[in-house]
């Protein structure tokens, strides 16, 4: 047996006594920790050797890494009065015992740039502050040893070639050149980053407090927070033994402790700790002997990471979700008192398998002894990504917590944080980090379910439309739920549980996951096909749905869109705009009556969107009520040329061209039940969405089915409605549109009156945009492939060139091709321009065609009675 295995063996049978060895060796390195912990256990608080200010302009709870890095930022942005209160010493949590990885990759599109302002900030930091940091950049490898890992590799890296981060696929003859020690039989390929690495927390930390405090920003420790109390005009008091300080606004970035301070003003933050274990060995001969540090490796089979450590090795794994342990106990008794420098006991045991897959990979681990067992506590939200930004439902309170990897998010976190404080606007999209994207719906059960599946699925392969399953349903579920989840593959958006796709006999029917069309595809076209020639019907209930009505509802719906408000009974599209002229959403906007609208949005945005909403109405001083009906009105859309047919049946509403017109909505009678209707479809295709109270969802669903019988009337689902809005060059929130981009540029001018009176958010901005021409354009593009489709943020090339990305993309089944929107340079955007589009390692030939390739049924409808009327 190897040296190594018996010494796991040795520890596992003296697993206490070497707990407490551990953490003697943490208290030597940590002053006065001990001294703290039992005083704030016996209700004490040291002095803090300064007098507490009166006011903060930005008041920052928490002195980890993430806090510590907005307190830098904000101060040196030239904030007056940043201050910083942490409860015992800066680094206490998660940051002082993390193994300080990091990387610019991330599989995601947005927060590889946090990844990339993290590594530049801490490139210089040292220079700046005077501080050493311990950084150390010898680059990444992600080692691929299966076919599906090469092809996810190829996958991200046109996800990457668009982007400034360096990053290269390399085979098995650079990947043992660059990490020498690794057993060659199963490698196939690489993910190769330069400039990856890690850094010492402890060292970053104390670096950004110096540069902080360098630029004016005020730090207090010992200061725990006792009380938080919302004042009238929207900002806080916050309390502490040493007395109360008023701030404009409050960020929480407590870490582990993140739910308690947030149960002090009514949210429970779906955050919990994870115990996470990492092994540090003594010397190893073979690294002692290597002329420069190995890079750092990613064994994404063996779920695990390795890298040198002075010279030995350090590896740290995510294991199995029926193995790794979440610290639940602490969601309902709360962080126990005194903790913050302190580690679990070590359980070698959890993860052996992994160890003996790190042996195999790096056989000198064999025979290397361990110095050190790491197991401490990190912090997971339900999807692994943290909760980052203002929070809705309360004013001027923020959040920075939920960080699995706070090292790496710091530097870029505290940026984009103070960017979007400081201006008033996120400085780029990172919707998939909104702390609003969680809502009532995320129990404590739901929360550590998805906790131990991100977990341990820490490392699986990545594919697009991924579905993951734990803690579903929640109690998110549509009138429809029950009746369909038999016949479909069910997706998830922001809780809920909304088809895809349905099946019929003979069809693969589950979650099958990959790169290439799988088996969604054939049952995508037959839903495409029955709404283009008869009629189909989609759950629509995740919508986000708002009720604006009051004195000043107009007024305040004026200032927050750039397009003109319907008039009563009819509907339009609108967006709210940022102070740069950014698209911050896409709102579908219907006034019921005087003065009263409802407001539509993604499901993904909901609370986003309302925020936002609500934030404005509040600093205006506008007399208005809003009001969240999301969960209590399901929708159903009705669309294809017999949906007319079918819905009369149904109704003594006169549902004609000439009384019932496009965008137009009505309160009418459908099988004996109230509702709203408006004549839309985002199919394109003639349509109506049907508004109903959620209980009586299921029997109007039922009588529609059953009247559109003879019409062949069948279900569809999103993948399909995805698939008929590109035909018809419908924009897509999120992707065509958002915070990274302009209307303009997006050819959404149809929507954007910069002649209205009103005195719109971003209307400035837009007229000085207008006037100096756009640099880009959205670009409407039909790719030659074979049996792979663009999904979005692929890399659009042009003569060897990297000159845009794709924003979505899907399969055409009218017209029998792959379609894509894209981003390109304004010269490029033109039709008849050839391009490239990269899919999985191959450029498919790509060209700029006029949109859309499918007329939409009230333009076809227009045409024809047109053509009619010539003489």
């Amino acid at each position: 047996m190897s040296r190594l295995l018996n010494t796991v063996n040795t520890r596992l049978r003296r697993d206490v006594s070497f707990c407490r060895r551990l953490r003697s060796v943490a208290e030597r390195t940590i002053s006065s920790s001990l001294r703290r912990q039992t005083e704030e256990r016996d209700g004490h608080v040291g002095a803090l050797g300064k007098r507490l200010q009166d006011t903060a302009e930005t008041l920052i709870i928490g002195g980890g890494c993430v806090g510590v890095s907005l307190a830098y930022h904000l101060a040196k942005a030239g904030q007056k009065d940043v201050v910083l209160l942490e409860k015992s010493e800066l680094t206490a949590g998660s940051t002082w015992h993390a193994a300080g990885l990091t990387t610019y990759y991330h599989p995601g599109i947005n927060l590889k740039k946090i990844h990339y302002h993290s590594i530049k900030l801490y490139e210089q930091l040292e220079a700046e502050t005077g501080q050493a940091v311990g950084f150390h950049q010898p680059g990444s490898v992600r080692i691929a040893s299966t076919s599906a890992r090469v092809d996810e590799m190829k996958y991200q890296m046109t996800r990457t070639h668009w982007h400034p981060t360096p990053q290269f696929l390399i085979g098995p003859e650079k990947v043992h050149e660059l990490f020498p020690l690794l057993n060659m039989d199963k490698v196939l390929a690489g993910l190769y980053t330069p400039g990856d690495g890690h850094i010492d927390p402890y060292s970053l930390t104390m670096a950004l407090a110096a540069g902080a405090r360098m630029y004016g920003a005020q730090i207090y420790s010992p200061a725990p927070v006792t009380g938080l109390s919302p004042t009238p005009d929207g900002k806080w008091d916050v309390q502490t033994p040493h007395g109360t300080i008023r701030a404009n606004r409050i960020v929480n970035a407590t870490g582990f402790w993140a739910r308690e301070l947030g149960q002090m003003i009514g949210f429970e933050h779906p955050t919990v700790p994870v115990h996470h274990q990492y092994v540090v060995t003594a010397t190893v001969p073979e690294v002692k002997a290597l002329k420069k540090e190995l890079p750092v490796i990613r064994d994404l089979e063996g779920s695990y990471y390795l890298r040198q450590e002075r010279d030995g090795l350090l590896f740290g794994p995510y294991e199995r979700e029926e193995k790794m342990v979440l610290q639940d106990s602490w969601l309902r008794d709360g962080v126990p008192p005194g903790f913050g420098k302190e580690l679990f006991e070590s359980d070698l045991d959890r993860i052996m398998d992994h160890v003996e897959m790190a042996m195999e990979m790096v056989p000198v681990l064999k025979h290397a002894d361990i110095i050190n067992i790491v197991s401490g506590p990190i912090t997971y939200t339900p999807d692994l990504l943290p909760m980052i930004g203002p929070h809705q439902g309360v004013r001027n309170y923020w959040t920075a917590i939920g960080f699995g990897y706070g090292i790496i998010h710091a530097g870029g976190v505290g940026k984009f944080l103070s960017d979007w404080i400081m201006s008033g606007e996120p400085p780029y999209d990172l919707i998939e980090c909104d702390p609003n994207r969680y809502g009532k719906w995320t129990t404590a059960p739901y929360l550590c379910a998805k906790a131990r599946e991100s977990y341990g699925f820490n490392n699986v392969v990545g594919y697009p439309k991924e579905e993951r399953f734990a803690g579903r349903p929640t109690s998110r579920v549509s009138g429809l739920y029950d009746l369909l989840k038999d016949e479909c593959s069910m997706g998830f958006h922001a809780g809920w549980e909304q088809p895809h796709y349905f099946y019929k006999a003979g069809d693969d029917v589950g979650y099958r996951p990959s790169f290439k069309r799988t088996n969604w595809f054939g049952p995508v076209g037959r839903e495409c096909k029955l709404v283009m020639e008869k009629v189909g019907v989609i759950d629509l209930s995740p919508f986000g749905k708002f009720i604006v009505k009051g004195k000043d509802s107009h007024k305040l719906l004026d200032r927050l869109f750039a397009n003109t408000m319907p008039k009563v009974g009819l509907t339009n599209i609108s967006h709210m705009l940022t102070p740069r002229g950014r698209v911050y959403a896409e709102v579908t906007i219907t006034q019921l009556a005087p003065g009263e609208f409802m407001l539509i949005t993604g499901s993904g945005s909901e609370l986003h969107d309302l925020r936002w909403i609500e934030r404005e109405a509040a600093d205006g001083g506008y007399e208005v009520d809003i009001t969240n009906i999301t969960d209590d009105i399901g929708v159903l859309g009705v669309a294809g040329p017999n949906s007319r047919k079918v819905l009369q049946k149904l109704t003594s509403e006169d549902l004609s061209d000439g009384e019932f017109k496009f965008l137009h909505c009505k309160s009418i009678q459908l099988a004996g039940v109230h509702l709203r209707a408006i004549r839309i479809s985002y199919t394109g295709e003639l349509g109506w969405e049907l508004y109903v109270d959620m209980p009586k969802m299921a029997e109007v669903y039922q009588a529609i089915m059953e009247a559109g019988q003879e019409e062949g009337i069948d279900n569809f689902g999103t993948y399909a409605m995805a698939s008929l809005r590109l035909e018809k060059g419908f924009r897509g929130w999120g992707a065509e549109m958002n915070c990274d981009t302009n209307p303009l540029e997006a050819g959404l001018d149809y929507f954007i009156k910069l002649n209205k009176p009103a005195d719109f958010i971003g209307k400035k901005a837009l007229q000085e945009i207008k006037a100096q021409g756009l640099t880009r354009k959205l670009a409407y593009l039909t790719l030659d492939t074979d049996n792979i489709d663009p999904e979005g943020n692929e890399t659009i090339w042009h003569e060897g060139k990297v000159v845009g990305n794709t924003t979505s993309g899907a399969y055409s089944y009218s017209t029998q091709q792959s379609l894509a929107f894209g981003y390109m340079p304004i010269q490029l955007a033109t039709v008849g321009q050839k391009v490239e589009v990269e899919l999985l390692g191959r450029k498919y030939p790509a060209t700029v065609v006029q949109e859309p390739l499918v007329l939409t049924e009230p333009t076809r409808t227009r045409l024809q009675k047109k053509a009619k009327s010539r003489p």
